[in-house]
């Protein structure tokens, strides 16, 4: 698994994830709030599954990989 989440975008999924549970935990929103899990991981272990299926990649450091030296 290569790192294809960066930046923002991870801060991002961390803390609606949380935010999330916190919910479904108080029992503002109901059990589906514990779906939070999946981008609070996505978030933490910097990959999505997704974006590999739809060849997103928003690490700022593995596109400049990607790049072909001159």
């Amino acid at each position: 698994m290569t790192a294809n989440v960066g930046g923002i975008d991870r801060i991002l999924r961390i803390v609606a994830g949380l935010a999330l549970i916190a919910l479904a935990a108080t029992g503002v929103v109901g059990a589906w709030g514990f779906l939070g899990a999946i981008p609070l991981a996505t978030g933490v272990f910097r990959f999505c599954g997704a974006y590999t299926l739809l060849g997103i990649n928003t690490c700022p450091m593995k596109a400049a990989e990607e790049e072909p030296a001159q």
